[in-house]
């Protein structure tokens, strides 16, 4: 099983690193090497919406803040979905496959394959992202029907993001 080294903040700034194990569902393919991990902190965004006669939350988009092991940030996460470093590469991600590692409490862990780039920087050579280590995120219970809809809600997570490229190997 392919094991990758996670940063989790614990306390501002304290961070811990722990090995998390990828699980065979979201591994990225064979030859993709991770060259950044980041830990997010942030928002998903629900709206209210009514589909076939039924109310419920639809995720709209994330909103969050990249950090690096040290506590700095060094890059945000939108809709797109797009995952943006400081210097100003980008990247946007289509969702290959989830695995529901906690539904009730936290949003999936994915494997997401970069579909476009932009800019020449760290991101310029990415292929796949793993979000994983997940807490929170997960649409609201209530609060959604005729009166609410269209209505946004947000709701707070955290994950760790693992980028790769092919053949390139991990940096500081």
């Amino acid at each position: 099983m392919f094991k990758k080294l996670v940063c989790l903040w614990v306390l501002l700034p304290a961070v811990v690193c722990a090995e998390v194990s990828i699980p065979e569902q979201i591994k990225p393919p064979s030859g993709n090497n991770p060259v950044l991990t980041v830990y997010a902190k942030g928002d998903q965004i629900y709206q209210c919406s009514l589909n076939d006669g039924v109310y419920s939350w639809q995720v709209q988009a994330p909103d969050a803040r990249l950090f690096d092991a040290q506590g700095n940030i060094v890059g945000n996460h939108y809709s797109g979905p797009i995952w943006e470093y400081k210097e100003g590469s980008r990247v946007v991600g289509r969702v290959l496959n989830k695995i529901d590692i906690a539904p009730d409490s936290s949003i999936s862990w994915l494997l997401v394959e970069v579909v476009a780039h932009k800019g020449n920087g760290l991101f310029a050579d990415v292929s796949f992202i793993n979000r994983v280590n997940t807490h929170g995120g997960v649409p609201p219970i209530s609060g959604c029907d005729s009166n609410h809809l269209g209505g946004e809600k947000r709701v707070d997570y955290t994950a760790d993001y693992i980028f790769y490229t092919k053949g390139r190997v991990s940096v500081p």
